[in-house]
């Protein structure tokens, strides 16, 4: 039976103090039991490793980016599952058995959790009404929950990437024709308190990652980075101009990102 393989959670953290706890508390409450909880810290220099070693033995410092740091957490992993995923993640209590149950049911390979934006402030709130646009939309969501060694098949992530690593594995998964599902349970994404140019400059960051990935998927990224892959001409009229103040902002927001990306 499925439901008696053991789940390897790894989540990748850096300087995470703020939202740490919650998260892998999170993780302790989940009503399905057979989990390891693995941490790979990347040299933070706040009570990251602290907070971590309350919750679990299996603590690892591994850089320098988040690929090298999920692998690493596969490799030193003994489930049969992997769920790989953020410190900034609050996981809905039964976010496994759920995933446990549709492997049960459909056989599938990976699985894909919806999430929601959570935080402070009014950029926080449009942040949250933009991730609202991508519910459903494979091209934007990516599979975070796997059988290990369909996600070994394919190599893991990208060491080369920082940014659309996660594209970039579906993408391989896809090629293989690797069977992928969604769960239905939301997990709760907390953004903090973000601002417009705080935004535009973390994308900024992560420019030359994207650019590299368009190269080297230069159709499927046209469509993901399109505006209207995105944002829908059917969600623009059902939600956006419901909600007129924040569809605005989202575009100002969004405009902002695209000038440090280009």
């Amino acid at each position: 039976m499925v439901e008696n393989h053991l789940v390897s959670v790894i989540i990748t953290t850096k300087n995470s103090g703020k939202t740490l706890d919650r998260c892998l508390k999170s993780l302790k409450n989940q009503t399905y039991k057979r989990i390891e909880i693995i941490v790979v810290d990347n040299n933070s220099t706040d009570n990251t490793k602290k907070i971590a070693k309350k919750y679990t033995k299996l603590v690892f410092n591994k850089g320098p980016e988040r690929s090298a740091q999920r692998n690493f957490g596969g490799k030193n992993s003994k489930g049969k599952f992997l769920l790989i995923h953020d410190s900034d993640i609050y996981f809905n209590k039964d976010s496994i058995k759920e995933c446990i149950n549709l492997i049960e049911k459909s056989n599938c390979d990976a699985i894909i959790l919806p999430e929601k934006s959570i935080g402070k402030g009014f950029w926080t709130k449009v942040k949250a009404f933009e991730r609202s646009f991508y519910e459903g939309n494979d091209l934007i969501e990516a599979a975070r929950f796997f059988k290990k060694d369909v996600f070994f098949s394919v190599g893991g992530y990208d060491l080369k990437l920082t940014s659309c690593e996660d594209w970039d594995l579906q993408n391989k998964l896809n090629k293989k024709e690797y069977k992928i599902l969604r769960v239905k349970k939301y997990l709760l994404h907390d953004e903090g308190r973000l601002n417009l140019f705080g935004s535009s400059k973390k994308k900024a960051y992560y420019s030359k990652w994207m650019n590299l990935y368009r190269k080297r998927y230069p159709k499927i990224s046209k469509k993901q980075f399109s505006f209207f892959a995105r944002f829908t001409p059917k969600k623009i009229i059902t939600k956006g101009l419901s909600h007129p103040i924040l569809f605005l902002s989202m575009i100002i927001m969004k405009f902002m990102e695209w000038r440090n990306i280009r």
